[in-house]
């Protein structure tokens, strides 16, 4: 199993009786790591080139005030984008319940290799999965902290790190 590194204090990986099993843990990490691993990039991205096209709405820095500038200008945007991850996630739903049940497909696996690494080395492959688990994990903390810092200090995360540098330097 890709990331694992037989570190269960909680005992996660043994909880079949209540409803949610190993696959469903597995396939819920591997979703939330892709996510982090975007919400990450398009917070920085944002903090180094602005907003994105059609968004002027959003002039902060900050993800956070960002978020609450559109709020308050275009509401709509924000529903839209709550419906697309409703819609999202229920297509994701069935995909994770028709293979946990049915076995055939692995989680996180959705058939989308464009790049074709699923065809080649069966070890490289394992470890590109090992990759992007280890790589999404970190993701997930990173997008934790842009977001808790930004809640904190209004500042972007790069803004905050060249801050820190300046105060701390000799």
């Amino acid at each position: 199993m890709a990331g694992d590194v037989g570190f269960d204090p909680l005992g996660l990986s043994n909880i079949d009786d209540v409803g949610i099993d190993l696959y469903w843990l597995r396939e819920a990490e591997v979703k939330h790591a892709r996510v982090a691993m975007l919400a990450v990039l398009g917070i920085v991205q944002v903090e180094i080139f602005g907003p994105a096209p059609g968004c002027e709405a959003a002039t902060a820095k900050c993800q956070m005030d960002a978020f609450w500038q559109i709020w308050n200008s275009h509401p709509q945007y924000i529903a839209f984008g709550l419906i697309m991850i409703m819609i999202i996630e229920t297509i994701s739903g069935i995909a994770t319940t028709q293979g946990r049940e049915s076995g055939e497909r692995a989680p996180g696996d959705f058939g989308l290799d464009p790049l074709g690494y699923a065809k080649g080395d069966a070890d490289k492959f394992a470890r590109l999965q090992a990759q992007e688990i280890a790589n999404g994990r970190l993701a997930m903390w990173a997008a934790a902290g842009l977001l808790m810092q930004g809640c904190t200090t209004h500042q972007g995360g790069i803004e905050n790190l060249m801050q820190s540098l300046a105060d701390n330097s000799f």
